[in-house]
């Protein structure tokens, strides 16, 4: 990895060399989901498809603020960032992307790869009479919901989030420490009834934040709270493989995660997302209102929608794609491993008995019971949020941070070598199709 180079690079464009900065890239990104091969090769494409030289200053965040302040506030020339969909809302309502054109001159338009689902997702964004789909081009997505230990936890209780109710599970439960995930799938399902009836509908429920639905929410967390042993940014998938929780309200990306971490142990988890319904999230490329080499961005965001490109960042992050069509079906299906399942919402009409795997790509029944979230409400939520979570701290709560912290040289030493080893893992499964 260049991280001698990108700090030189940094340093060069700190230091006033503007005339450097025309051939620099600064890529802000959110950490390990990338194939980071994938920026040395992005660097000798471009020089191939346009003639100039390109240097990349590649830096990543853990938080979606961190960045968008950084950009708002500290006006920071980011070229490229990949920021999540309510994000994505506040910046086209705040004015800070900019439009993305797609002349590519002789080099093809890969962006048109993007899966027509995820077009139609960006329409649902709340563009403030933009449509997000000028400004943002499709990365990853996925679902929120639980991860579970079968041993402990069976298939039918998954149907329903009320599984984390049950007392048997108590000082078993990890909760994702993400308030608008967790809002919004909760709000989804306790509104079933009124879903089912056509007295609401998903495309503006997640928007309601009202008192009454907050409290509704908040209801439903603290009847479970007691069980709660931890409310984790990162480390639940971990403590899942450790049979330290047994049920992780999480991410579909961290599922797969632990599924596979767990496999390599000879130990089973799995993840449901539950019958009364979730969310969808998905993270997108941008250019920001103050990015300075706004062609190369565009060329950048057109190379991660090369198909070979998306599927292996999808390898490397176990995260899906945004990009659709033949090639990312064909690479995705595994008839030896997956049950059918419909994924033609994502893939076409040809995708309707696809063996894929559900984490990846849920079934379409699913998919339909499963609302976006927006940016609506934050500072209410982050009330609720922490009302809920105030006195829930419980000595395992500790117990986890403590092992977290006890585990986190190791798990920087074994990082790079991890990531290696799964690479070469989901290489040697596709030669296998």
């Amino acid at each position: 990895m260049k991280k001698i180079l990108y700090i030189a690079a940094a340093l060069l464009v700190m230091a006033g060399c503007s005339e450097d900065r025309d051939h620099i890239l600064k890529v802000y990104n959110w950490a390990d989901y990338i194939d980071e091969e994938l920026i040395d090769e992005f660097e000798v494409w471009y020089e191939e498809q346009t003639g100039e030289p390109v240097e990349i200053i590649y830096q990543t965040f853990d938080i979606n603020e961190t960045m968008l302040s950084k950009i708002e506030l500290g006006h920071e020339d980011y070229d490229v960032v990949c920021p999540s969909d309510y994000i994505i809302e506040r910046m086209l309502a705040n004015d800070l992307l900019l439009p993305l054109e797609r002349d590519f001159g002789e080099t093809p338009d890969y962006i048109g790869n993007v899966a027509p689902y995820f077009t139609e997702k960006l329409r649902e964004v709340e563009g403030h009479g933009k449509d997000a789909n000028d400004y943002c081009v499709g990365y990853m997505w996925g679902t929120v919901g639980l991860i579970y230990n079968p041993k402990y936890v069976s298939d039918e209780e998954v149907k329903s989030w009320d599984v984390l109710k049950n007392p048997a599970y108590k000082g078993k439960v990890l909760m994702k420490d993400a308030f608008r995930d967790v809002y919004t799938s909760l709000l989804i399902a306790l509104n079933k009834e009124a879903l089912d009836a056509g007295e609401k509908d998903l495309a503006t429920l997640p928007f309601d934040t009202s008192e009454e639905s907050i409290r509704m929410v908040e209801d439903y967390l603290n009847s479970f709270k007691e069980s709660v042993c931890g409310w984790e940014a990162d480390f639940g998938k971990e403590q899942m493989t450790k049979e330290l929780a047994w049920i992780n309200l999480s991410w579909s990306g961290d599922a797969q995660w632990a599924i596979d971490e767990a496999a390599d142990i000879g130990m089973e988890l799995r993840y449901a997302i539950p019958e009364t319904g979730s969310s969808v999230w998905f993270d997108g490329w941008v250019i920001p209102k103050y990015a300075k080499n706004v062609k190369a961005a565009r060329y950048f965001i057109n190379f991660m929608c090369k198909p070979e490109n998306a599927i292996r960042n999808m390898d490397m992050t176990g995260y899906v794609s945004a990009i659709g069509g033949d090639e990312i079906l064909e690479s995705m299906s595994d008839p030896e491993e997956y049950d059918p399942i419909d994924a033609s919402y994502f893939f076409g009409p040809q995708a309707d008995s696809a063996h894929l795997n559900p984490v990846m790509y849920p079934d379409k029944a699913i998919i339909e019971r499963c609302g976006m979230m927006h940016d609506a409400g934050t500072e209410e939520l982050l009330k609720m949020w922490s009302r809920v979570k105030g006195d829930s701290a419980s000595a395992w709560t500790y117990i986890l941070i403590c092992l977290v912290f006890a585990g986190l040289i190791a798990a920087v030493i074994v990082k790079y070598t991890k990531k290696r080893y799964r690479r070469r893992r989901y290489a040697k499964r596709r030669r296998k199709r």
